[in-house]
């Protein structure tokens, strides 16, 4: 038993040293082989890769400074479509009353809360309201928000809570959270 034990270990430790030597001599090929010198055109080639990868924030960065003036543009052409803070509340409640009437729905309660963006010149107001009616109209509803030339932004719908159940089974009640935009600056 120990001579077979003898044996095993000597194969076991000939394998180690076999790779042992292979690792070596593979270790020796490489570093060969990376201390050759480049060609001139593997050289040429490697360096236009790099300068083009270099070349192309800068590229990037040029286009964006050349397309600043018209996204400015762009910018104050969407802000001068946006109401005057002073006319603005009156517009946006009459818009919206409007938009209820020929959707069929009856509005309700709508409140305004703005808060004051002044490096931009504009004021954000958050509104709350409640519609009634039944879904087809309240689709209708938002469908006329979304294509009028306002601009609203849906944050919320809830379903508000009925407290009488009085009338058409149909009809929902939902709770509105609205943003929109006037301009405070000429």
């Amino acid at each position: 038993m120990s001579r077979n034990f003898k044996t095993r270990k000597q194969v076991i430790l000939g394998a180690v040293f076999c790779l042992v030597a292979a690792d070596l001599a593979l270790a020796a090929y490489s570093w060969q082989l990376a201390s050759q010198p480049w060609t001139k055109e593997q050289q040429l080639s490697r360096e236009e890769k790099q300068l083009k990868m270099l070349e192309a924030p800068i590229t990037r960065a040029q286009k964006i400074r050349e397309e600043m003036p018209d996204t400015k543009r762009e910018c104050e052409k969407f802000e001068d479509l946006l109401l005057p803070a002073s006319s603005g509340y009156s517009s946006v409640t009459s818009e919206l009353g409007e938009i209820a009437r020929k959707s069929g729905v009856s509005l309700e309660g709508t409140s305004f809360k703005p808060t004051a963006i002044p490096d931009r010149g504009l004021t954000e107001v958050s509104m709350e309201s409640r519609i009634e009616g039944d879904y087809k109209n309240v689709i209708l509803f938002l469908n006329g928000l979304q294509r009028s030339a306002n601009i609203y932004e849906v944050e919320s719908l809830r379903l508000a809570p009925q407290k009488e159940n009085k009338g058409p089974a149909n009809v929902i009640k939902v709770a509105l959270n609205l943003k929109t935009y006037f301009r405070t600056s000429a």
